[in-house]
């Protein structure tokens, strides 16, 4: 019984996470669940999100209050908006909803970046405190520090989710959800409510009262989603971050500008494999439980434009920012000097969003400059009847989203300056037979990563059309392979993954 307590208590220095064998657990009692209830949608939808609130709670602990709190409010606001037929009375409620979930996202995220600037400013220091723990300590005799705010995992996420709903609601895009379990599930969905995708309203309440199917086709993709995902971060992310990266970013005074390079294209690598393995695994779970999430990365390193890229990195932000501050801000409908301003505050916010400090948004910044750029640049060349080829296209943009990842992972302005500076003016041909016999393992992999990134979509699709229809013996063996390779690789270390941060 006391090690049963253990595993349902929140543990702070325990990543409930799916490179954990403990989540595997929870999830197998989920699917106990979901294959007794699946035929009674109310009580199934009803055991899954019990079960996501729990897996909320074992992810971030008392802070599951937060999600409690959004929904509950959302969900409101939502009946509100519905019932309401005076226009300012709706609008006010959709104010309401973007104050309560900026503010809550606000206070979170970026209290130490706004108390550090009006410090700077005003050149007197400001104290942060943790309000949430106050007030808890206060109702519950907990004993929870005041000192320091703790981003709560996923808010950027879920937040995100509620604040889409209510302008869908107020935009008559979709009816007000009537039953508060089902928003509430919505909301907390587990695969996705930590790191993505981030799912719109209208695409997923639908589902909710769908009969369950899942056929041997979409449950062997899922599976192969689920293991894909489980390689990426594992085999790929996790052992370039650990056996490269982090040693290259830490201290660049102490590698040649050649390692650095080959740093930058491994961070590439790493942050790629480690998110879109989040988000196939997300995906894959989703759909053994008979859920269809959107779809999130599209081979975005084989972008021809940064335009491009944004249409394959991370889409499910890229469309909620296009939708929800891009269009409303005016779009590409007041000239093109505002298209402009509008492109480039997005990008900026967009930045802001993946984190609070001054790298982030000149990360954000440098994506909008370049989005403008390409832009008049493709107008002109229109005008002439010219067009730049798909393969200087795919450098030109490959190397820039390379040059931004290396300003997004930077611990400060410094260590990027030093890093650029270190390429440029220690980069030494010479010894690149000795780095070849220093990092022969993690040249492989990085190796590895992008030819699997490259290979043709034709190619791809006959890998997976293959694997899910080929005989079910070659099929558990390949499972057990690919099971005893990510153990393996498991073994050197668990590294959490890079958008719990944001």
């Amino acid at each position: 019984m006391e090690q049963l307590l253990h595993l349902i208590k929140y543990n702070p220095n325990s990543d409930f996470v799916f490179t954990h064998y403990l989540f595997w657990i929870f999830f197998g009692v989920v699917l106990l669940g979901n294959a007794i209830l699946y035929k009674k949608s109310i009580l199934r939808n009803s055991f899954l999100f019990i079960a996501s609130l729990f897996f909320y709670y074992k992810a971030g602990g008392y802070y599951f209050s937060l999600l409690i709190f959004s929904t509950i409010v959302d969900y409101s606001i939502g009946l509100g908006i519905g019932k309401s037929n005076k226009k300012y009375m709706k609008r006010l409620l959709l104010i309401t909803s973007l104050i309560i979930n900026l503010g809550l996202l606000s206070y979170f995220k970026y209290s130490y970046f706004f108390a550090d600037v009006i410090a700077k400013v005003s050149g007197q220091d400001v104290n942060v405190i943790n309000y949430l723990a106050l007030i808890t300590n206060a109702a519950f005799g907990t004993h929870f520090s005041i000192d320091k705010i703790i981003l709560p995992v996923g808010i950027s996420f879920f937040t995100f989710q509620t604040i889409s709903y209510s302008i869908d609601v107020y935009r008559d895009r979709i009816k007000p959800v009537k039953n508060i379990i089902d928003f509430g599930f919505y909301v907390s969905f587990f695969p996705q409510l930590v790191a993505g995708p981030i799912v719109r309203a209208w695409e997923f309440i639908p589902q909710l009262h769908k009969k369950y199917c899942l056929s041997e086709k979409w449950f062997w993709s899922a599976t192969w989603l689920i293991i894909g995902g489980l390689f990426k971060k594992i085999v790929i992310s996790d052992y370039l971050s650990i056996n490269f990266v982090d040693r290259i970013f830490d201290a660049p005074m102490m590698y040649s500008g050649v390692e650095l390079l080959f740093g930058a294209y491994a961070y590439a690598m790493q942050i790629y494999c480690d998110f879109s393995g989040y988000t196939d695994i997300a995906i894959g779970v989703a759909l053994i439980l008979g859920f269809r999430l959107p779809e999130n990365f599209n081979r975005p390193y084989m972008a021809t434009s940064v335009t491009s890229f944004w249409r394959r990195w991370h889409i499910s932000l890229s469309s909620w920012l296009r939708d929800y501050l891009y269009i409303p801000l005016g779009g590409n409908r007041r000239g093109k000097f505002r298209q402009g301003i509008n492109l480039f505050v997005t990008m900026l916010l967009g930045g802001l969003w993946h984190g609070a400090g001054w790298l982030f948004i000149l990360w954000g910044g440098l994506h909008g400059l370049a989005l403008l750029i390409e832009k008049y640049t493709i107008s002109s060349l229109k005008h002439f009847k010219l067009k730049i080829p798909k393969f200087i296209g795919f450098l030109l943009t490959f190397h820039f989203i390379v040059f931004t990842w290396i300003i997004f992972r930077s611990p400060d302005i410094d260590t990027f300056i030093l890093f650029i500076r270190r390429i440029k003016e220690a980069f030494f041909i010479y010894q690149n037979q000795e780095m070849l016999n220093s990092y022969l393992n993690v040249l492989g992999i990085l190796t590895f990563g992008y030819v699997i990134h490259w290979i043709p979509i034709e190619l791809k699709r006959m890998i997976k059309i293959n694997l899910i229809k080929t005989h079910l013996l070659i099929k558990l063996f390949l499972l057990i392979t690919f099971c005893i390779i990510i153990y393996q690789f498991s073994l050197f270390d668990a590294k959490p993954f890079i958008y719990f941060r944001f």
